[in-house]
Protein backbone atom coordinates (compact mmCIF):
# COMPACT_ATOMS: atom_id res chain seq x y z
CA UNK A 1 0.00 0.00 0.00
CA UNK A 2 1.30 3.45 -0.93
CA UNK A 3 2.42 5.75 1.88
CA UNK A 4 2.30 9.51 2.27
CA UNK A 5 5.52 9.40 4.31
CA UNK A 6 3.99 10.37 7.66
CA UNK A 7 4.56 6.89 9.10
CA UNK A 8 8.20 6.95 7.97
CA UNK A 9 8.77 10.31 9.70
CA UNK A 10 7.32 8.90 12.91
CA UNK A 11 9.56 5.84 12.73
CA UNK A 12 12.63 7.97 12.04
CA UNK A 13 11.82 10.20 15.03
CA UNK A 14 11.54 7.07 17.18
CA UNK A 15 14.92 5.82 15.96
CA UNK A 16 16.55 9.20 16.57
CA UNK A 17 15.10 9.70 20.04
CA UNK A 18 15.60 6.07 20.97
CA UNK A 19 19.33 6.14 20.24
CA UNK A 20 20.13 9.66 21.47
CA UNK A 21 18.01 9.14 24.57
CA UNK A 22 20.69 6.73 25.80
CA UNK A 23 23.37 9.45 25.79
CA UNK A 24 21.58 12.55 27.08
CA UNK A 25 23.87 12.55 30.12
CA UNK A 26 26.90 13.15 27.90
CA UNK A 27 28.43 16.51 26.91
CA UNK A 28 26.92 17.47 23.53
CA UNK A 29 28.31 21.00 23.34
CA UNK A 30 32.03 20.26 23.33
CA UNK A 31 31.93 17.30 20.96
CA UNK A 32 31.96 17.65 17.17
CA UNK A 33 29.18 15.74 15.36
CA UNK A 34 31.01 13.34 13.07
CA UNK A 35 32.40 15.10 10.01
CA UNK A 36 30.25 18.20 10.52
CA UNK A 37 31.47 21.60 11.70
CA UNK A 38 28.63 21.70 14.24
CA UNK A 39 28.83 20.21 17.69
CA UNK A 40 26.35 17.53 18.74
CA UNK A 41 24.04 20.02 20.41
CA UNK A 42 23.95 22.34 17.37
CA UNK A 43 23.25 19.36 15.14
CA UNK A 44 20.28 18.24 17.24
CA UNK A 45 18.85 21.78 17.23
CA UNK A 46 19.29 21.87 13.45
CA UNK A 47 17.05 18.80 13.20
CA UNK A 48 14.36 20.60 15.22
CA UNK A 49 14.56 23.64 12.94
CA UNK A 50 14.45 21.52 9.77
CA UNK A 51 11.36 19.61 10.87
CA UNK A 52 9.54 22.79 11.89
CA UNK A 53 10.48 24.57 8.66
CA UNK A 54 9.31 21.64 6.54
CA UNK A 55 5.98 21.57 8.39
CA UNK A 56 5.55 25.31 7.88
CA UNK A 57 6.41 25.34 4.19
CA UNK A 58 4.12 22.40 3.46
CA UNK A 59 1.18 23.59 5.58
CA UNK A 60 1.37 27.13 4.17
CA UNK A 61 1.84 25.94 0.55
CA UNK A 62 4.71 28.42 0.57
CA UNK A 63 5.98 29.63 -2.80
CA UNK A 64 9.17 31.06 -1.31
CA UNK A 65 11.38 30.55 1.69
CA UNK A 66 9.75 31.42 5.02
CA UNK A 67 12.30 33.36 7.16
CA UNK A 68 11.71 31.21 10.21
CA UNK A 69 13.96 31.72 13.24
CA UNK A 70 13.95 29.16 16.00
CA UNK A 71 15.69 28.74 19.32
CA UNK A 72 15.44 26.77 22.53
CA UNK A 73 14.98 28.27 25.96
CA UNK A 74 18.16 28.94 27.89
CA UNK A 75 19.11 25.99 30.03
CA UNK A 76 17.27 23.41 27.94
CA UNK A 77 18.80 20.01 28.61
CA UNK A 78 19.64 17.34 26.09
CA UNK A 79 16.58 15.30 27.06
CA UNK A 80 14.36 18.32 26.36
CA UNK A 81 16.01 18.79 22.96
CA UNK A 82 14.78 15.31 22.09
CA UNK A 83 11.32 16.30 23.29
CA UNK A 84 11.41 19.19 20.81
CA UNK A 85 12.43 16.78 18.04
CA UNK A 86 9.38 14.67 18.91
CA UNK A 87 7.18 17.78 18.90
CA UNK A 88 8.39 19.19 15.59
CA UNK A 89 8.21 15.70 14.10
CA UNK A 90 4.58 15.46 15.18
CA UNK A 91 3.82 18.82 13.56
CA UNK A 92 5.32 17.66 10.30
CA UNK A 93 3.49 14.33 10.27
CA UNK A 94 0.22 16.18 10.90
CA UNK A 95 0.96 18.48 7.96
CA UNK A 96 1.78 15.51 5.73
CA UNK A 97 -1.42 13.66 6.64
CA UNK A 98 -3.66 16.67 6.00
CA UNK A 99 -2.04 17.88 2.78
CA UNK A 100 -3.38 16.68 -0.60
CA UNK A 101 -0.89 14.74 -2.71
CA UNK A 102 -0.63 17.38 -5.45
CA UNK A 103 0.11 20.31 -3.09
CA UNK A 104 3.67 21.59 -3.05
CA UNK A 105 5.65 23.91 -0.83
CA UNK A 106 8.92 25.73 -1.35
CA UNK A 107 12.23 23.95 -1.22
CA UNK A 108 15.29 25.05 -3.19
CA UNK A 109 16.65 21.63 -4.27
CA UNK A 110 16.61 21.35 -7.19
CA UNK A 111 13.40 22.72 -8.73
CA UNK A 112 12.22 25.00 -5.90
CA UNK A 113 9.33 22.88 -4.63
CA UNK A 114 8.50 19.61 -2.90
CA UNK A 115 5.34 17.61 -2.26
CA UNK A 116 4.40 15.82 0.95
CA UNK A 117 6.47 12.74 0.08
CA UNK A 118 9.45 14.92 -0.67
CA UNK A 119 9.17 16.67 2.67
CA UNK A 120 8.77 13.33 4.42
CA UNK A 121 11.87 11.94 2.71
CA UNK A 122 13.90 15.05 3.54
CA UNK A 123 12.79 14.84 7.18
CA UNK A 124 13.71 11.16 7.43
CA UNK A 125 17.10 11.97 5.91
CA UNK A 126 17.68 14.78 8.42
CA UNK A 127 16.76 12.50 11.31
CA UNK A 128 18.79 9.48 10.26
CA UNK A 129 21.88 11.26 9.00
CA UNK A 130 22.21 13.66 11.90
CA UNK A 131 21.57 10.92 14.42
CA UNK A 132 24.48 9.17 12.72
CA UNK A 133 26.60 12.33 13.00
CA UNK A 134 25.85 12.81 16.69
CA UNK A 135 26.30 9.12 17.43
CA UNK A 136 29.66 9.18 15.67
CA UNK A 137 30.82 12.14 17.71
CA UNK A 138 29.79 10.43 20.94
CA UNK A 139 31.24 7.08 19.95
CA UNK A 140 28.04 5.02 19.81
CA UNK A 141 26.83 2.79 17.00
CA UNK A 142 23.77 3.60 14.91
CA UNK A 143 22.26 1.71 11.99
CA UNK A 144 18.67 2.55 11.08
CA UNK A 145 15.95 0.43 9.52
CA UNK A 146 16.96 -0.17 5.87
CA UNK A 147 13.35 0.40 4.77
CA UNK A 148 13.60 4.00 5.98
CA UNK A 149 16.82 4.48 4.04
CA UNK A 150 15.25 3.03 0.91
CA UNK A 151 12.28 5.36 1.37
CA UNK A 152 14.69 8.32 1.24
CA UNK A 153 16.79 7.05 -1.65
CA UNK A 154 13.89 6.23 -3.98
CA UNK A 155 12.31 9.65 -3.50
CA UNK A 156 15.03 12.29 -3.20
CA UNK A 157 18.18 10.49 -4.44
CA UNK A 158 16.91 9.24 -7.82
CA UNK A 159 20.37 9.81 -9.31
CA UNK A 160 22.16 7.57 -6.76
CA UNK A 161 22.54 3.98 -7.91
CA UNK A 162 21.51 1.49 -5.21
CA UNK A 163 24.47 -0.11 -3.46
CA UNK A 164 25.00 -3.19 -1.29
CA UNK A 165 22.65 -1.82 1.38
CA UNK A 166 20.34 1.21 1.57
CA UNK A 167 22.11 2.64 4.63
CA UNK A 168 25.58 2.31 3.08
CA UNK A 169 24.24 3.92 -0.10
CA UNK A 170 22.69 6.83 1.79
CA UNK A 171 25.91 7.44 3.72
CA UNK A 172 27.91 7.39 0.48
CA UNK A 173 25.43 9.65 -1.34
CA UNK A 174 25.76 12.27 1.41
CA UNK A 175 29.55 12.19 1.69
CA UNK A 176 29.58 10.19 4.91
CA UNK A 177 30.91 6.86 3.72
CA UNK A 178 32.58 4.95 0.93
CA UNK A 179 31.31 2.28 -1.45
CA UNK A 180 33.58 -0.17 -3.28
CA UNK A 181 34.20 0.88 -6.86
CA UNK A 182 32.71 4.36 -6.47
CA UNK A 183 34.40 7.71 -6.13
CA UNK A 184 33.84 9.52 -2.84
CA UNK A 185 31.12 12.18 -2.79
CA UNK A 186 32.45 15.62 -1.87
CA UNK A 187 29.41 17.75 -2.78
CA UNK A 188 25.81 16.63 -2.88
CA UNK A 189 22.17 17.61 -2.71
CA UNK A 190 18.96 15.67 -2.79
CA UNK A 191 16.57 15.97 -5.70
CA UNK A 192 12.83 16.52 -5.31
CA UNK A 193 10.73 15.57 -8.31
CA UNK A 194 10.29 18.00 -11.17
CA UNK A 195 6.88 19.43 -12.12
CA UNK A 196 5.78 21.29 -15.25
CA UNK A 197 2.43 23.15 -15.08
CA UNK A 198 0.04 23.77 -17.97
CA UNK A 199 -3.39 25.39 -18.03
CA UNK A 200 -5.25 22.21 -17.13
CA UNK A 201 -2.53 19.78 -16.09
CA UNK A 202 0.51 19.33 -13.94
CA UNK A 203 3.24 17.08 -15.30
CA UNK A 204 4.61 15.46 -12.14
CA UNK A 205 7.96 13.72 -12.28
CA UNK A 206 7.66 10.04 -11.34
CA UNK A 207 10.15 9.04 -8.62
CA UNK A 208 11.88 5.63 -8.64
CA UNK A 209 9.54 4.60 -5.80
CA UNK A 210 6.46 5.49 -7.83
CA UNK A 211 7.94 3.94 -10.98
CA UNK A 212 8.53 0.62 -9.22
CA UNK A 213 4.97 0.61 -7.90
CA UNK A 214 3.45 1.55 -11.26
CA UNK A 215 5.55 -1.07 -13.07
CA UNK A 216 3.67 -3.80 -11.21
CA UNK A 217 0.05 -3.41 -10.10
CA UNK A 218 0.21 -0.23 -8.01
CA UNK A 219 -0.98 3.30 -8.61
CA UNK A 220 2.33 5.02 -7.77
CA UNK A 221 0.60 7.18 -5.19
CA UNK A 222 -1.66 8.81 -7.80
CA UNK A 223 -5.43 8.73 -7.96
CA UNK A 224 -6.19 7.64 -11.52
CA UNK A 225 -9.30 8.22 -13.57
CA UNK A 226 -11.23 5.09 -14.49
CA UNK A 227 -9.20 2.78 -16.70
CA UNK A 228 -5.76 3.95 -15.59
CA UNK A 229 -2.92 3.48 -15.53
CA UNK A 230 -2.50 2.05 -19.02
CA UNK A 231 -0.11 -0.77 -19.89
CA UNK A 232 2.20 1.63 -21.73
CA UNK A 233 2.59 3.64 -18.54
CA UNK A 234 3.49 0.52 -16.58
CA UNK A 235 6.05 -0.57 -19.16
CA UNK A 236 7.61 2.90 -19.31
CA UNK A 237 7.84 3.08 -15.52
CA UNK A 238 9.52 -0.32 -15.48
CA UNK A 239 12.20 1.12 -17.74
CA UNK A 240 12.58 4.12 -15.44
CA UNK A 241 13.16 1.90 -12.43
CA UNK A 242 15.66 -0.20 -14.40
CA UNK A 243 17.57 2.98 -15.23
CA UNK A 244 17.58 3.84 -11.52
CA UNK A 245 18.95 0.41 -10.61
CA UNK A 246 21.64 0.80 -13.28
CA UNK A 247 22.64 4.24 -12.00
CA UNK A 248 21.81 6.04 -15.26
CA UNK A 249 18.46 7.58 -14.29
CA UNK A 250 18.28 11.35 -14.56
CA UNK A 251 14.91 12.30 -13.10
CA UNK A 252 14.05 15.30 -15.27
CA UNK A 253 14.59 13.07 -18.34
CA UNK A 254 12.30 10.34 -17.03
CA UNK A 255 8.52 9.89 -16.91
CA UNK A 256 5.88 12.41 -15.86
CA UNK A 257 2.37 11.60 -14.69
CA UNK A 258 -0.26 13.84 -16.28
CA UNK A 259 -2.40 15.08 -13.39
CA UNK A 260 -5.59 17.04 -14.01
CA UNK A 261 -5.50 20.20 -11.94
CA UNK A 262 -9.24 20.48 -11.37
CA UNK A 263 -9.48 17.23 -9.39
CA UNK A 264 -5.89 16.00 -8.86
CA UNK A 265 -6.47 12.79 -10.80
CA UNK A 266 -3.90 11.23 -13.12
CA UNK A 267 -5.01 10.52 -16.68
CA UNK A 268 -1.82 9.40 -18.42
CA UNK A 269 1.95 9.60 -18.59
CA UNK A 270 4.49 11.28 -20.84
CA UNK A 271 8.24 11.35 -20.78
CA UNK A 272 11.62 10.77 -22.35
CA UNK A 273 13.17 7.44 -23.29
CA UNK A 274 16.59 8.55 -22.05
CA UNK A 275 18.80 11.59 -21.64
CA UNK A 276 19.61 13.68 -24.75
CA UNK A 277 22.28 12.19 -26.99
CA UNK A 278 25.47 13.93 -28.09
CA UNK A 279 23.74 15.54 -31.08
CA UNK A 280 21.05 17.08 -28.85
CA UNK A 281 18.27 14.68 -29.76
CA UNK A 282 15.83 13.37 -27.15
CA UNK A 283 12.90 11.04 -27.77
CA UNK A 284 9.50 11.50 -26.18
CA UNK A 285 6.61 9.07 -25.71
CA UNK A 286 3.18 9.21 -24.08
CA UNK A 287 0.20 7.17 -23.01
CA UNK A 288 -3.31 8.42 -22.17
CA UNK A 289 -6.16 6.62 -20.42
CA UNK A 290 -8.95 6.04 -22.96
CA UNK A 291 -11.50 8.08 -20.98
CA UNK A 292 -9.23 11.14 -21.21
CA UNK A 293 -8.70 11.03 -24.97
CA UNK A 294 -10.24 13.56 -27.31
CA UNK A 295 -9.96 16.50 -24.91
CA UNK A 296 -6.59 17.89 -26.02
CA UNK A 297 -4.73 16.78 -22.89
CA UNK A 298 -1.96 14.98 -24.78
CA UNK A 299 -1.37 17.96 -27.05
CA UNK A 300 -1.29 20.36 -24.11
CA UNK A 301 1.20 18.19 -22.23
CA UNK A 302 3.39 17.57 -25.26
CA UNK A 303 3.65 21.28 -26.05
CA UNK A 304 4.73 22.00 -22.47
CA UNK A 305 7.20 19.11 -22.17
CA UNK A 306 8.77 19.81 -25.56
CA UNK A 307 9.12 23.52 -24.78
CA UNK A 308 10.82 22.66 -21.50
CA UNK A 309 13.22 20.28 -23.25
CA UNK A 310 14.10 22.71 -26.04
CA UNK A 311 14.77 25.33 -23.40
CA UNK A 312 17.68 23.24 -22.15
CA UNK A 313 21.13 23.83 -23.63
CA UNK A 314 21.67 20.11 -24.28
CA UNK A 315 18.57 19.72 -26.49
CA UNK A 316 18.15 20.81 -30.10
CA UNK A 317 15.57 18.30 -31.39
CA UNK A 318 12.67 16.43 -29.77
CA UNK A 319 11.80 13.18 -31.58
CA UNK A 320 8.71 10.97 -31.51
CA UNK A 321 8.13 7.64 -33.26
CA UNK A 322 4.50 6.63 -33.91
CA UNK A 323 2.93 3.52 -35.44
CA UNK A 324 1.64 4.24 -38.95
CA UNK A 325 -1.97 3.39 -38.07
CA UNK A 326 -2.11 5.43 -34.84
CA UNK A 327 -4.04 8.35 -36.31
CA UNK A 328 -4.80 10.09 -32.97
CA UNK A 329 -1.10 10.28 -32.11
CA UNK A 330 -0.27 11.64 -35.55
CA UNK A 331 -2.83 14.38 -34.93
CA UNK A 332 -1.42 15.14 -31.46
CA UNK A 333 2.09 15.56 -32.86
CA UNK A 334 0.90 17.77 -35.70
CA UNK A 335 -1.04 20.02 -33.32
CA UNK A 336 2.04 20.26 -31.10
CA UNK A 337 4.12 21.52 -34.05
CA UNK A 338 6.03 18.33 -34.90
CA UNK A 339 6.88 17.53 -38.53
CA UNK A 340 7.10 14.07 -40.10
CA UNK A 341 10.67 13.52 -41.30
CA UNK A 342 10.90 9.77 -42.02
CA UNK A 343 8.81 6.62 -42.21
CA UNK A 344 9.00 2.90 -42.82
CA UNK A 345 6.52 0.05 -42.97
CA UNK A 346 5.82 0.22 -39.23
CA UNK A 347 6.21 3.79 -37.98
CA UNK A 348 6.59 7.47 -38.76
CA UNK A 349 9.29 9.63 -37.17
CA UNK A 350 8.42 13.17 -36.15
CA UNK A 351 10.70 15.99 -35.02
CA UNK A 352 10.33 19.32 -33.31
CA UNK A 353 13.42 21.48 -33.61
CA UNK A 354 14.57 24.54 -31.77
CA UNK A 355 14.30 27.67 -33.92
CA UNK A 356 17.09 27.88 -36.46
CA UNK A 357 18.01 24.18 -36.39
Amino acid sequence: MWTTGAEQVERAVDECVGLLGTVTDRDWENVRAGRLEWNCRETAVHVCVALLRYAGHLAARAEGRIPLAFGLEEGTGNDSVLQVIETTGALLTAAIRTTPREVRGFHPFPFRSANREGYAAMAVAELLLHTHDIAGGLGVAFEPDPELCDFVLTRIFPHAQPGPSPWATLLWATGRGDLPGRDPITAWQWSNNHVIPTDRLTLEGVTPAAAKDLATVGDGGFEWIEGGPMEGTRVGCGLVFKQYEDGVHRPEWGTYALVRREDGRALGAMGFHSVPDESGRVEVGYDLVEAARGHGYATEALIALSAWALGREEVRIVVANVERDNTPSHNVLARAGFKAVAEDDEQVTYELREPGV
